[in-house]
């Protein structure tokens, strides 16, 4: 099985979140600091490398949020105090409003992920952090409210790899919150400079069920401080708190039914490529429709098998022929940068394409009660996604 593309970068970090039937060689009480997302490095004007284009009509900001549960010390490293988290805050903005274009990620994240993954590599770290984006960093948000769509990233990738879809469902008019859980990638810059390393990244499987867990917790801490009557972020009052999603890829994607699981807040989710850790994977989804997004080696995985008979609600399992585990993501990117090869059939940027379209697409239906038709069977202008339907 081929999976060279998936990133020497994050090469068995995503693998790690598989599961057993794929295998790769390989400070106070509820407290929330801002963090202006220009207080990171400025991208390096050396590097011409950039994200895709956000398709929908909304131009989009971004914001930085420091998030700290004190009622949880943190899972992984219980020395370390409370539970931190940083939140990337996209979110359909006004034009011509805000500063320069929001970095990717940190040097200090770039420079730990090519040190955990390519511990050889020669790329500077700037070649990562120095990724372009679209989302301009605290630019004023559009008017209207809009649903919240919370994402997480791969076992040991930081958040920045789901940028893309980030952006582009924020221009599509979407609030959405990518989440970093620290300790869990390669690293997570927090706002006094700080980068906290992975403590658990050669720790999986063993560790793949508490880590859905974990994550539900910190998904729905996130919510909280979203929705509640004094949010963490200055933007809150543009979210529509009755509308609220969540998609994951990899473990983050398995997280995405745990989640939902344990808090009815979230009425909809996506699973792009994740094996479900658990062993009753879509129980307790009490009917809400889930979205299943794999490579094509997913239709030989017992867990999504049996988390498809369990779905009882809405429910699509779309496959992507020529996919591999990274093609939901920014990895395809990142690994032509470092140097690896493109070998998958699917090109980086039609897999971004469809997968922009199709959770768009899941979320119009779901969350804005849009009829999709794209979700209703095969479309002769995307011969490289089957759909199976109930």
């Amino acid at each position: 099985m081929n999976r060279s593309r998936l990133l020497a970068v994050a090469a068995s970090a995503a693998v790690l979140a598989l599961g057993p039937a794929l295998t790769l060689p390989a400070v106070g009480a509820g407290t929330a600091y801002a963090t202006p997302a220009s207080s990171s490095p400025a991208p390096s004007a050396a590097v011409s490398a950039q994200l895709p284009r956000p398709t929908g009509p909304h131009a989009v900001g971004r914001t930085t949020l420091h998030l700290v549960d004190s009622g949880r010390p943190d899972p992984w490293v219980p020395s370390a105090g409370a539970r931190q988290l940083m939140v990337s805050m996209y979110y359909p903005a006004r034009p011509g409003t805000g500063g320069r274009t929001a970095p990717y990620m940190t040097l200090e994240e770039a420079r730990h992920l090519l040190k955990l993954r390519v511990p050889d590599a020669t790329v500077p770290p700037e070649t990562i952090s120095g990724v372009r984006t679209w989302a301009h960093s605290d630019a004023r948000p559009a008017h209207g409210r809009f649903p919240l769509v919370v994402l997480s990233p791969g076992f040991t990738l930081p958040r920045a790899t789901l940028s893309g879809l980030a952006e582009d469902l924020a221009s599509r008019g979407y609030v959405v919150a990518l989440v970093d859980h620290p300790y869990e990638n390669a690293g997570t810059t927090l706002p006094d400079g700080h980068t906290l390393p992975c403590a658990i990244c050669d720790e999986f499987p063993e560790v793949g069920q508490a880590v859905v867990e974990s994550r539900a917790k910190d998904v729905s801490f996130v919510v909280d401080k979203l929705t509640g009557r004094h949010p963490a972020w200055r933007y809150a009052r543009v979210i529509d708190t009755e509308r609220i999603g969540m998609a994951g890829h990899s473990i983050g994607g398995a997280s995405a039914a745990t989640t939902m699981a344990a808090d009815p807040r979230v009425r909809a989710g996506v699973n792009m490529d994740g094996g479900f850790q658990t062993e009753n994977p879509a129980s307790g989804l009490d009917g809400r429709p889930f979205l299943m997004v794999g490579q094509q080696e997913r239709t030989l995985d017992d867990d999504w098998n049996q988390a498809w008979a369990q779905l009882d609600g809405w429910k699509r399992w779309l496959t992507f022929v020529g996919a591999d585990h990274g093609s939901f993501t920014d990895v395809p990117l990142l690994a032509d940068l470092v140097g690896i090869p493109d070998t998958a059939p699917l090109p980086y940027l039609r897999s971004q394409a469809l997968t922009r379209a199709y959770v768009a697409a899941f979320f119009d239906l779901h969350l804005k009660g849009v009829p999709q038709p794209l979700l209703d069977g095969p479309s002769p202008a995307n011969p490289e996604v089957s759909v199976r339907l109930p």
